[in-house]
This record gives structure tokens, C-alpha cells and sequence, in this order.
């Protein structure tokens, strides 16, 4: 938690530094805490606790920048940090594309609280987080003579933070988390061990969801047994809302303005330009009162503001800080989204699946990557044979492979299931005509 004092201690470490030579400063000060309760076959296996507090300072000195952080907060120790910090920023070489943001970009304040922050944080029980852990490995054990062992954990944990700029912004946040989760693995055919996972997650501990979370994994890993691999070809390809991210994650990194000063982004020069189909549209939705990933400024104190991402599959925007935007010549945007929705459509993933004919339902990536340059991707999958609307054959041991571009120009469908709990809130998916090796 972040205290008046380690406010006030903030403010007068800016101040220090633009006394000792700086042009300008950015600060930030920060406080995490977190804690997980790990049990194994339902005994207690593991216990973490961690709390750190700290501060980074960006020091801008004669043309030249330099980034610092510590943990030690006092005043004497600070003085040499900061001292020293100077004195080797000026060996550095001079990038005058390192500025602060114009003042007008700032938040300034007035907007409603965002509801991320749960005050009964500090008064859980202990005893009642190993409850809830216990609780997921119960709903598996001695239900399948098939399971080897089951994996369960509780996490939670809070974050602060106290942000200042020389030229004016201050602005403060603080969230907290609570997670369950639970892993199953089986005795599968000869030496096949097929293993699943569930959780939820969650901005307060009520709305956690506590029960189920044990029996679904379990679900899950039964429904693998028997994977095998399928014909290579050409299938309509459905992905749960689990890991439909995962596809969209290549096409975001692609939009940041440090790949895009390198060269190194496959959706280079293409602002206003057709990359997806008519159903990708995408918007980032940062003041969505209660939702993780909901903030009212960037890492530079950049006020956040709803913003189209993709309208019909047309590219509307770049995020491109301060520092990128001057090496590239154009105007900045915001640093990076901060809460993802894609517009759902209105079947759940089984209307999805009832709707094709021939496909494979994706249930889980297993290693891969995508070119960022070009596009061109390689993911192996795990999930389901799709034959005349219903999952038959679980199918593992797949790879399925094309461009990002292709893939996404060929969404035919979106569901209506996002993982609310996420900052990410993108539903399941279906795209024709996918590349996948197998047999």
C-alpha cells in the first residue's frame, strides 16, 4: 500500500534530482504483495509469500536518459541513488527523441473510482484460502480410479502505485487479484499421461468463482483420453474462449510502436487498411467500472480513452508512447490497450461447433511461434475432431500453420462466451479453410 509518506518521500526525490541537474524526471513508486497456497493430492505442497515496495526514476540529464530503480527508500540512500544515477546518465549518449509527454495528454483526474480494489484483502483467513484449494482437489480425488494426481492452488495478491512527471502529471492506482486453479493428470493409454487445467480469477474475493473449478478440470482431462492424430488438410477451425487470445495476441504486438520503429511488424504502413474479415472489431475499452485491465492512464500518466482497434477488419489505430512517436515522426497514441473487447456474435461455443460440418476444435496450444516480420505462423494444437456439428475423436500431436493475416481475413464466426475475468475479453472463434498437418 502506498502511504502518504512514501508520497511525500516520492515528491521530494524529484525534486532532488531536478536540483542536482536534471531537465526533467519521471517517477514511479510502487507496492506489490502476494500470496499462494500450492497442495498436492490435497495436502499443503507449497507456500509463497512475497511483498516488495520500490521505486524507479527516469532522469533526464543534458540530452541524455537513464532509468533506475531501488527498494531501499530513505532519504540518505536515495541522495547517493540519485547522485549516482546523474552522474552516470551523463556518460550515456545524447536521444533527444527522450521527452516527457505534453502536458495536455495527462490525465487529470475527476473520473469515477474504477472498482479494483477488494479493502477485505487484508482480513482473509489463511485458513480460509487453503479451504478454497482443498475444495477444488476434493471434487477429483477418488472420482477416477484414472487420475494420477491433481495439482490445486489458491493465489491473491494487491498492487500500488504512485506515479509523478516533472511537468506536472501525478496520478495513483491500486487493484487486487484472487485466483483458483486446478491441474489433473491421467493414466492414459500405454505411456500417454493427458493432463487439464481450469480456473477463474477475479478483481474481489466474493466474486471468485470457488466451486467447480476441481470437477471441470477433471472433465477436461477425461474428455483427452484417446487423442490421436487426423488427416492433414484443410478444416474450419473453432477455438474456445480459453485460447482464442492466443491468435490475437501476434496481431497486438504487431501494433506497438516499438516494433514498428524497427521494421519489425507484419501490419507496418497498414493504418486504415483492410487486415481481417468483417467480423474482427476490436475495440480497447479502458473505463469499464470493476473490470481487470480498466485504467485511466498508461505507464506515462497518457490519459486512456475508449478506442477502435479494428472496425470491419480495417486497422484504426497503432499504440505508440512518446518516446517512438518521435523517432518515427508521427503523432503518439497511448503506450499500450489496456482492456480488450471483441465484439461477440450470439452462439455459445456449442452453437459454434453444431455449424460445422468437417473441422477441428481447438482446445489448447502447445508451443509454436509467428513470425513478426512476415506474419507467418506454427502452433501445435490439442482439441477435437469435428464431424457434422459434433466433437468425435480427441486428436493431439497437430500443427497448424499460415500467415496472420490470411487466418483472420477468413473469421466466419464469434461467439458470445468471453472470459469476463480477463482484460482480455475475446470469445471463441471459427475461421474457414486452416491449415493442419497430422497423419
Amino acid at each position: 500500500m502506498i502511504t502518504d509518506n512514501n508520497k511525500k518521500l516520492a515528491q521530494w526525490a524529484m525534486d532532488y534530482a531536478l536540483k542536482n541537474g536534471c531537465r526533467a524526471v519521471k517517477l514511479a513508486l510502487y507496492s506489490n504483495s502476494n500470496a499462494s497456497f500450492e497442495l498436492r493430492d490435497g495436502k499443503m505442497d507449497r507456500l509463497q509469500q512475497a511483498s516488495e515496495s520500490g521505486l524507479s526514476i527516469s532522469l533526464y540529464v543534458d540530452g541524455k536518459y537513464g532509468s533506475y530503480s531501488t527498494n531501499r527508500l530513505d532519504k540518505k540512500e536515495l541522495e547517493s541513488f540519485i547522485k549516482n544515477g546523474i552522474d552516470s546518465t551523463r556518460y550515456l549518449a545524447v536521444d533527444e527523441a527522450r521527452v516527457l509527454p505534453d502536458t495536455s495528454r495527462y490525465y487529470k483526474g475527476g473520473k469515477p473510482d474504477l472498482q479494483l480494489f477488494d479493502e477485505r484483502f487484508e482480513t482473509i483467513n489463511p485458513d480460509d484460502k487453503v479451504a478454497v484449494a482443498r475444495a477444488a482437489a476434493e471434487e477429483v480425488l477418488g472420482k477416477d480410479n484414472r487420475v494420477i494426481s491433481v495439482s490445486t492452488s489458491y493465489g491473491d495478491g494487491e498492487n500500488s502505485s504512485y506515479r509523478l512527471t516533472s511537468n506536472g502529471f501525478e496520478g495513483e492506482s491500486k487493484s487486487t487479484w484472487f485466483s483458483v486453479s486446478a491441474d489433473v493428470a491421467l493414466r492414459g493409454e500405454g505411456e500417454a499421461r493427458p493432463s487439464s487445467y481450469w480456473y477463474d480469477s477475479a478483481l474481489f474475493y466474493d466474486k471468485l468463482v470457488k466451486s467447480g473449478i476441481g470437477a471441470t478440470a477433471l472433465e477436461r482431462a477425461l474428455r483427452k483420453l484417446g487423442q490421436k492424430k487426423v488427416a492433414s488438410g484443410k478444416y474450419t477451425m473453432v477455438v474456445d474462449s480459453v485460447n482464442s487470445s492466443s491468435l490475437l495476441r501476434p496481431m497486438l504486438s504487431a501494433l506497438y510502436g516499438s516494433a514498428l520503429q524497427q521494421k519489425n511488424s507484419f501490419l507496418l504502413d497498414k493504418l486504415n487498411a483492410k487486415v481481417g474479415g468483417g467480423l474482427l472489431n476490436l475495440m480497447d475499452e479502458p473505463h469499464i467500472i470493476g473490470a481487470r485491465g480498466a485504467r485511466y492512464f498508461d505507464s506515462e500518466g497518457v490519459a486512456t480513452e475508449p478506442r477502435p482497434i479494428f472496425e470491419s477488419g480495417v486497422l484504426k489505430t497503432y499504440f505508440i508512447d512518446t518516446y517512438n512517436s518521435r523517432k518515427m515522426g508521427v503523432e503518439p497514441t497511448v503506450g499500450s490497450p489496456s482492456l480488450l473487447v471483441l465484439k461477440p456474435g450470439n452462439k455459445d461455443l456449442n452453437g459454434l461447433v453444431a455449424d460445422v460440418r468437417k473441422g477441428i476444435l481447438v482446445t489448447g496450444f502447445n508451443g509454436g511461434n509467428c513470425n513478426s516480420s512476415s506474419g507467418d505462423f506454427s502452433y501445435g494444437i490439442e482439441g477435437f475432431l469435428i464431424e457434422n456439428g459434433k466433437p468425435t475423436r480427441p486428436i493431439s500431436e497437430m500443427n497448424v500453420t499460415g500467415n496472420m493475416i490470411t487466418l483472420w481475413a477468413s473469421l466466419s464466426a464469434v461467439g458470445n462466451d468471453p472470459r469476463l475475468s480477463s482484460s482480455w475479453r475475446i470469445p471463441s472463434l471459427v475461421f474457414e479453410d486452416v491449415d493442419f498437418s497430422g497423419l
